[in-house]
């Protein structure tokens, strides 16, 4: 299967049976203990991008790419923190539910589109992209990250799922991503590929975190102009 049918795979999921699943993940309600355990790892990810971010003490006007923001779970505290923020999604379905979890706070330094990765335009200081390469192959996520790095002035946030012996096989034995809701196929990443890719557009590390919970696996890098 080629790389624009998981693009496409992925926006009818996010739209259909997958949205009504993630955003109970990426909510505060009732939930089982597989879906309870991806909500805490995907928390703590966005929660480090957030430290990362407010440590640097200069969120106040910045402007922030959010590629790929599912229900807004980190573009609302951006934006909260005086942040000018751009988020998109390629689900229609995640945008109007960020949409309606921003209503309430009447952000006017917060907008939002549906639009894919690749169709991504402007000149932002910050990129940040959480929880997308997953479901796109290396070949795929290569493209996908020089196009982020194009927007990105000063700095390029990205999460994926490191592609090690260990998390290869709990892959292969179908535990990576249980139970049958599972989302897209989900696809492991090499850093040293990652980084290799960064470093050919003029990046260098920065920062880098893991959160691993026992569904949820996620390397997380902040990449500079060097």
């Amino acid at each position: 299967m080629t790389a624009v049918d998981d693009k496409t795979i992925v926006r009818e999921y996010f739209n259909a049976t997958g949205f009504d699943r993630w955003r109970r993940i990426y909510g505060d309600g009732e939930v089982n203990k597989v879906q309870l355990d991806i909500r805490t790892g995907h928390q703590q990810t966005v929660d480090t991008v957030l430290a990362w971010l407010k440590a640097d003490d200069n969120l106040k006007g910045l402007t922030i790419c959010d590629a790929g923001c599912g229900v807004g779970s980190l573009s609302i505290p951006l934006a909260e923190a005086g942040a000018q923020v751009f988020s998109s999604d390629i689900s229609e379905k995640m945008v109007g539910e960020a949409k309606d979890r921003a209503a309430a706070l009447s952000l006017e330094n917060l907008t939002f589109a549906v639009q894919d990765l690749e169709g991504l335009t402007g000149r932002y200081h910050t990129v940040v992209c959480l929880d997308v390469l997953i479901h796109y192959p290396q070949t795929k996520a290569a493209d996908m990250i020089q196009h982020l790095s194009s927007l990105a002035e000063s700095r390029l946030i990205l999460s994926f799922a490191p592609k090690t012996v260990f998390y290869t096989v709990l892959k292969k034995i179908g535990d990576f991503f249980p139970g049958p809701s599972k989302a897209t196929r989900a696809y492991l990443h090499s850093e040293a590929q990652v980084v290799k890719i960064l470093e050919s557009q003029g990046w260098k590390i920065e920062r880098n975190a893991m959160t691993k919970t026992r569904f949820y696996f996620s390397r997380l890098l902040e990449a500079v102009r060097t």
